[in-house]
């Protein structure tokens, strides 16, 4: 059994809303030391190993389903994963 770890980010080029609002409340607590907040999105799969091409499965989900490529980055790592 495999498992995917997938991180979705706004590009740097695009304004991150979330991001300024979560840092703007940390300045407000005191965190001033923080200098930038870009928030974004974590999806985690599972997947049965069917011994096809995992990592061309992976990008087809992403950028098919979970990734608005025009305005967002991905990465993500396939790890093996014990059955229990």
């Amino acid at each position: 059994m495999k498992k995917a770890n997938v991180y979705v980010t706004l590009r740097e080029s695009v304004i991150d809303p979330q991001g300024t609002a979560a840092i703007n409340v940390l300045h407000a607590k005191g965190h001033d030391n923080v200098k930038d907040v870009r928030i974004g999105k974590y999806i985690e799969l599972t997947i049965d190993d069917t011994g096809q091409d995992l990592d061309t499965a992976v990008r087809e989900m992403c950028e098919k389903l979970f990734v608005n490529t025009n305005v967002e980055d991905y990465r993500y790592e396939v790890l093996e994963v014990e059955e229990a």
